[in-house]
């Protein structure tokens, strides 16, 4: 660990431990220390980082990184900007929520600390499309249709049910009784609109062990479903049939974008922004794949609906993920290059 004046050992050694990507500025806006979360982030060592300018790593060509830290050794305190395109390598850039935090004399040369929480390529946009009205009519001759099957469906496996002796099997059993009765809940929906139902402390785990199962039925043994869950994790208030929806269609996304593998993963974050509000505790949740990856042509436009990638798809699942992450105060958001795609679901948690 190399020395860094005015910063004792244990300090160097407490900000090396952080997961949240560091620097130490000078007055002149150079980088005089980066830590080990930084450095892995951007993507180089932190020795490729000392001596640089902060106007440098700034590749959106806006100077919105180099004016964040004049503005903070100028005035003192904190001062934050969104999305800031961030790059340390040649073609390869990252995006960033940053803030730069003016620091004591006593810590001269480091005048500034500047923060860089990572966010998403690509945030989901407001729909500028809206369903045309034959399309609305359409789906509600379709959910007419639909809601006879759906009954037949419930009832055999009720039936199967009580001749089952096999524990996985009633599990699966339970499963097909459980989406049977959402999907008939999400067809009653669509004929007849109703308010949403009031929030309810739901267990997130539990919500994706039920989407999990299915999955690994959709799928079967094409593609392993991974999970990374944090036990942590305080119940969620909200919906869990409307969660569950968007949740399926993520998983449902990754698994039709070619992947083998298919990881769930939560976690607990603080001070993060959705939208434009500041929010102490979030639950951070990611579908990651190693698919084929967004088509580069669609970018933002995946929020909207209709659009997909697919000859096959509807173009719906993503727009009405990012829907029910707005009902319950969230942001849904995706980064993805071929052979790894991460969708992320952040929602507010109440705090205890």
């Amino acid at each position: 660990m190399a020395a860094i004046p005015n910063l004792d050992p244990p300090r160097v050694a407490l900000l090396d431990e952080l997961a949240t990507p560091l620097m130490l500025l000078d007055r002149a806006g150079v980088v005089r220390y980066a830590n080990a979360a930084c450095a892995s982030w951007l993507g180089v060592s932190a020795r490729r980082l000392l001596d640089r300018p902060a106007a440098e790593l700034d590749s959106s060509g806006t100077a919105t990184l180099s004016g964040l830290v004049a503005r903070a050794l100028a005035e003192g305190g904190t001062f934050r900007a969104a999305r800031v395109r961030i790059s340390a390598a040649a073609g390869v850039e990252h995006y960033a929520d940053a803030s730069a935090t003016a620091l004591p004399a006593a810590l001269a040369p480091h005048a500034c600390a500047l923060e860089l929480h990572a966010v998403a390529e690509f945030p989901g946009a407001d729909p500028a499309l809206e369903l045309p009205a034959a399309l609305t009519a359409s789906l509600k001759g379709l959910a007419h249709e639909v809601k006879n099957p759906l009954a037949g469906l419930r009832g055999a496996a009720q039936l199967l049910v009580r001749r089952v002796v096999d524990s996985d099997a009633q599990r699966y059993l339970a499963v097909i009784i459980a989406e049977a009765d959402r999907l008939s809940a999400l067809v009653d929906r669509l004929l007849d609109p109703a308010p949403p139902r009031p929030f309810a402390p739901v267990n997130v785990h539990e919500v994706l062990e039920r989407v999990r199962l299915l999955a690994e039925a959709e799928a079967g043994w094409a593609v392993v479903v991974q999970r990374d869950y944090d036990p942590s994790l305080p119940l969620l208030s909200g919906d869990a049939d409307r969660l569950a929806q968007a949740l399926w269609n993520l998983i449902r996304n990754a698994l039709e974008s070619g992947s083998s593998e298919v990881r769930l993963r939560t976690r607990a974050e603080h001070n993060v922004t959705i939208g434009a509000e500041p929010v102490r505790v979030a639950l951070r949740l990611e579908v990651i794949d190693n698919g084929r990856g967004v088509p580069e042509d669609l970018g933002n436009r995946v929020f909207l609906p209709l659009v997909s990638g697919r000859a096959d798809g509807t173009g719906l699942g993503l727009p009405v993920a990012q829907e029910v992450a707005r009902e319950h105060g969230g942001a849904l958001s995706f980064r993805s290059r071929p052979g790894h795609t991460v969708f992320t679901l952040l929602l507010p948690l109440a705090e205890g």
